[in-house]
């Protein structure tokens, strides 16, 4: 890997499975037609994919729904696997990709903060430094003492967002995240994130909106049916 890149792809593939409704006494019937179904039952979600980002890269990822984006993102986070090729990262790695991945619906707000701050690698006594800095930043107020089972979509998007941005990553993977919330956290996020870039930090952006990845990122990967269609500068 070379020292420049936080992030490379090489001929990467990824392949859902999807359910086949098939009984035990038709498989052992008809195999031949079990395979044939099979294969026809795939999901290519990405198709060998190659690309690198260089650290302190703001690098962005659009396309229509289904394109493959939030597989690439799944895959540098190391949530999900390839099936082909070889992923390479370096840094530590902060993943918004689920609204609520990683928090207990029966925790406090404040609770899921120590939580959500250990499983992304922050030591106990930092996160117990840095939690009013998160809670101050997610503008939840008395929320943060309920536990989140009460929460909004924006609400869930505010502590998530607040715990990812205080655990100081080196990586920054962000999901449609900022598609939730009012304007003004909105722009808060995206102020945030502008203040990574001028420290050096690799964001990886997935957004439906142009203007916000002209607005953060160096460059912008199209993405269409799994394939990779182009890279250009922003």
């Amino acid at each position: 890997m070379s020292i420049n890149n936080a992030i490379e792809f090489n001929n990467v593939q990824k392949i859902y499975y999807l359910h086949i409704n098939i009984g035990f006494k038709e498989l052992l019937l008809h195999p031949i037609k079990y395979k044939r179904e099979k294969r026809k039952r795939t999901l290519i979600a990405i198709n060998d994919i190659t690309f690198s980002i260089k650290k302190g890269e703001s690098f962005g990822l659009t396309g229509p729904n289904g394109s493959g984006k939030s597989t690439i993102l799944g895959l540098i986070a190391g949530v999900l696997k390839p099936d082909c090729g070889i992923i390479k990262t370096n840094g530590r790695i902060a993943p918004l990709l689920e609204l609520g991945a990683g928090f207990h619906p029966e925790l406090t707000g404040r609770e899921n903060i120590m939580l959500n701050s250990i499983i992304l690698g922050m030591t106990k006594k930092k996160a117990e430094k840095k939690i009013d800095e998160i809670i101050e930043f997610s503008e939840l107020g008395d929320f943060i003492e309920q536990p989140i089972r009460t929460y909004s979509t924006g609400m869930l998007a505010r502590l998530g967002f607040s715990v990812a941005v205080y655990i100081d990553p080196e990586v920054l993977l962000v999901d449609e995240i900022l598609a939730v919330g009012d304007e003004n956290f909105q722009k808060k996020c995206i102020d945030k994130m502008m203040s990574f870039k001028n420290k050096g930090v690799t964001i990886v952006f997935v957004s439906h909106s142009m203007a916000q990845v002209h607005e953060i990122c160096d460059r912008v990967a199209r993405m269409e049916k799994g394939k990779l269609l182009s890279i250009e500068n922003t």
